[in-house]
């Protein structure tokens, strides 16, 4: 799991692959002429990041008649999610842990008020 998910990690670093999995997932399956139409670089240079996303399983292409369409795979943005959700929650644990450090030290330094007893 951490080879693929350094892989997929790794291939997203880039903001313009980023940004093609972006529009996959908003706007569904696309061709590479489709998908290199907004950028200012050759449709061969999207193909390269194109073959770095399916590398890392981001991405499938499939023949369909005479076109060979871009798949966007959610699954592996499951997965993902997952490691970063894992290490989200791990965080938040010791955020609160730690207030309640913080609370019981805010607790000690107040004066104590007196009671009627005195």
């Amino acid at each position: 799991m951490a080879d693929e998910l350094s892989r997929v990690f790794q291939a997203l670093a880039d903001p313009t692959r980023r940004d093609i999995v972006a529009r996959l997932a908003a706007d569904g399956d696309a061709t590479v002429g489709d998908l290199a139409a907004p950028y200012d670089v050759s449709v061969q240079a999207v193909s390269k990041h194109l073959k770095v996303l399916e590398d890392a399983g981001l991405v499938s292409r499939r023949r369909d008649a005479q076109r060979r369409p871009v798949h966007l795979e959610a699954e592996v943005l499951d997965l993902m999610t997952k490691w970063i959700e894992r290490y989200r929650r791990q965080a938040e644990e010791r955020y609160r842990r730690l207030d309640e450090v913080l609370a019981s030290l805010d607790d000690e330094s107040r004066p104590r008020e007196q009671g009627a007893a005195s």
